[in-house]
């Protein structure tokens, strides 16, 4: 027997929300599974609009069938900004982007404007930047600076308690300060001279933090793969960076390669510069990336080393395993990510990023704030 069919009008609020975004979800197919829509809370020229504007970016048996293939992407964007929230805004135009390219957003610059900025944009963007033209460029770059700046708003606050709290406390000082007490260690030095019998603890040495402006400051150095499949990283690596060097005690430096190796240190505080910067494609030369970086280092027990990298080595891995090997020995820390972000799918090279752990390499695909987390623990010892 055929599904029992039940119209949204026949359900409560809530669940005909539900119903319908699975119906708009599923389009046509939803039809066998018995989900219809009903006019509630809009217009059946509405719902038509809503199910063209899905299959437009869905294709065939999504939506209103061939009625999506009449729309142009302006029209498309106007209809989106018309029947849809702003949340639903964004998915959507993160699929549109990647299913149907920016051909005609390039053709027409004010097409920029009208759409909600976000990462897969930005990575489309920097992927097609040769093909900008002036007006495009100025755009482009505000769509850049917009979801740079979010980002950045939505990290710094953790990466500076998990970094900055760790800088705070990685070294012990003899002056007592008392604003400068670990209470923490204190008590877990003098734990053996806790009394049962009067229930006090006995403390015979206090310790204290070391003043900020005595310490000698940690070098992050940020190295990033720029090859294609890593962009989305690259993205946030360039973030990352730029976090990191506005924190006290810490000295950055960004580094870019494929088989050349470009120091963006001086711009490392403008992430935007930087990602305007990259040049995707061509070939992958880690070994070198990584012994350019190792002339940077001045301090390496105070160093730490970030590498971000699909680990697909261009050269023999003998000598990227040599290189890393070498850095660990001297006691600089690295960590290796084969992808930084939140929807990054890491595919990398596991054999050789196991090998480089193996010689000393820390490998990771994290979040930043799990980044972050983890320098805070290097720092902290």
């Amino acid at each position: 027997m055929p599904p029992n069919k039940t119209t949204l009008a026949q359900l409560a609020p809530a669940a005909q929300s539900l119903v319908g975004r699975w119906r708009l979800v599923l389009g046509k197919d939803a039809e066998a599974a018995g989900v219809c829509m009903a006019a509630v809370g809009a217009s059946g020229e509405d719902q038509q609009g809503a199910e063209q504007t899905l299959s437009f970016v869905y294709g065939d048996g999504r939506g209103a069938g061939s009625g999506g293939s009449n729309l142009t992407v302006p029209k498309w964007i106007e209809q989106v900004n018309e029947l849809f929230p702003k949340q639903a805004r964004e998915v959507l135009e993160r699929e549109m982007i990647q299913k149907r390219g920016i051909a005609e957003i390039l053709d027409q610059p004010d097409l920029l404007d009208r759409i909600e900025p976000n990462v897969e944009l930005v990575k489309t963007l920097l992927t097609h930047k040769d093909l900008l033209t002036p007006k495009t460029r100025i755009l482009a770059r505000k769509v850049i600076d917009k979801v740079v700046q979010e980002l950045r708003k939505k990290l710094e606050i953790r990466v500076e308690q998990a970094i900055t709290g760790a800088l705070r406390k990685d070294r012990h000082s003899p002056r007592r300060v008392f604003r400068n007490l670990d209470l923490r260690t204190t008590l877990r030095r003098n734990l053996r001279n806790w009394n049962q019998e009067r229930r006090k603890l006995f403390v015979d040495r206090v310790f204290f933090y070391a003043a900020e402006k005595n310490k000698r400051p940690w070098h992050v150095i940020v190295c990033v793969d720029q090859s294609g499949s890593m962009l989305e990283s690259a993205i946030f690596s360039a973030v990352m960076a730029s976090i990191f060097a506005e924190l006290p005690g810490v000295k950055t430096s960004l580094v870019l390669f494929d088989t050349q190796v470009v120091d963006l240190t001086d711009k490392v505080g403008a992430p935007v510069d930087v990602l305007l910067s990259v040049h995707l494609g061509g070939g992958t030369d880690i070994t070198r990336a990584l012994e350019y970086c190792s002339g940077l280092v001045r301090e390496p027990a105070r160093t730490i080393l970030v590498l971000i990298t699909d680990f697909y080595e261009g050269r023999p891995e003998s000598d990227l395993v040599r290189v890393v090997e070498r850095l660990a020995g001297a006691d600089v820390r690295m960590i290796g990510l084969g992808a930084l972000g939140y929807d990054a799918q890491p595919q990398y090279n596991r054999q050789t990023a196991k090998k480089l752990r193996k010689v000393g390499m820390d490998i990771l695909s994290c979040t930043p704030e799990k980044l972050a987390d983890c320098m805070g623990q290097i720092i902290r010892g």
